[in-house]
């Protein structure tokens, strides 16, 4: 009888720890700060600046608008902005997540300071934590004024008057979710002439990483890095991310520079058109149009920081019905 109240009061002791945890978590977290005092110059610099990151590096666009997947690759359809892209179970997320709006329509009552802060900590207007789907883990390892070149493009959308469902996590990522922001670790953009750095920079902007890596639980596994096999699930299938390290066999590594940047820039043709993708063939996340709008200088880059990462023997099978 004595063992079994110990017990009891072990258990008890433990469901005590756990609750103020919880509460603690709901309660003191997420903490990135307050959101800065910042009134952002809408420039034509940094408009154009912002324009270009967002279409077609950060691609902020591909997930905060329309993608019609009946095509291959998704392209945009309609109006930028206006969000709804879903991130459901069935494709392997831990709950329901909608885009939202990011034109003027929903954020005419923010401040720059709210959006910067949303964006590189991952904290919205309310203090609500944002679910990591949303790039703020990378965007607050970029340079403070390439973000605010992207909120001063933004600013300047037009509105599209849509109100989007709140995204919905599943238990136990409902209570997680407020561990997942954390502050900005902010960088200096390099020199384009440092083709090894700039193209480290812009493969943190793009998030290459994140998708052609090996995941668990919507972490990169480890030394997985650039090799492929992330999943994507669909009505299609399964497809996953090829490897992308310069491995002579499984990866790119008979692919020259300009090959590359040719891969890229075939989707720029004017004769281009996304073809139809039938019921039970491949398709793929890859928003291919929009990072063709790449300089190619930048796309060089990117190439020639791949080449110093290391090889990674690892052949993928890319697609599953």
């Amino acid at each position: 009888m004595k063992a079994l109240k110990l017990i009891g009061k072990i258990l008890a002791g433990l469901l005590v720890i756990v609750a103020a945890g919880i509460i603690y978590v709901k309660a003191a977290l997420p903490d990135t700060g307050p959101a800065p005092d910042l009134k952002i110059e809408r420039t034509p610099a940094r408009v154009e600046r912002g324009k270009y990151l967002a279409n077609h590096v950060t691609v902020c666009m591909d997930c905060h608008s329309t993608r019609d997947w009946s095509q291959y690759a998704g392209p945009l359809v309609g109006a930028l902005g206006g969000g709804g892209e879903e991130f459901t179970q069935e494709m392997g997320f831990p709950g329901k997540f909608y885009a939202p709006n990011i034109t003027p329509y929903a954020l005419a009552g923010w401040t720059d300071g709210e959006i910067f802060r949303a964006v590189t900590t991952g904290v919205n207007k309310s203090g609500k934590a944002l679910f990591p789907v949303m790039g703020y883990h990378r965007f607050g390892q970029l340079d403070k004024e390439d973000i605010y070149s992207v909120i001063a493009y933004i600013r300047g959308l037009p509105p599209v008057e849509k109100t989007n469902p709140q995204s919905e996590p599943d238990f136990p990522v409902s209570i997680l979710i407020n561990t997942m922001p954390h502050e900005a670790s902010f960088t200096t953009r390099p020199a384009e002439t440092d083709q090894v750095a700039y193209g480290k920079y812009l493969i943190t902007a793009t998030g290459c990483v994140e998708c052609h890596s090996k995941t668990d639980k919507g972490s990169v596994i480890p030394g997985t890095e650039f090799g492929g096999g992330m999943e994507f699930r669909s009505p299609n299938g399964v497809v996953r991310s090829p490897n992308i390290t310069l491995h002579k066999e499984t990866g790119i590594g008979n692919w020259t520079k300009e090959a590359f940047v040719a891969r890229f820039k075939a989707y720029t043709d004017s004769n281009y058109v996304s073809p139809k993708v039938a019921p039970g063939d491949l398709n793929t996340p890859m928003p291919w149009v929009m990072y063709a709008g790449m300089k190619e200088q930048d796309l060089a880059a990117i190439f020639t920081y791949l080449a110093t990462v290391k090889p990674i023997e690892h052949q993928v099978v890319r697609f599953e019905k």
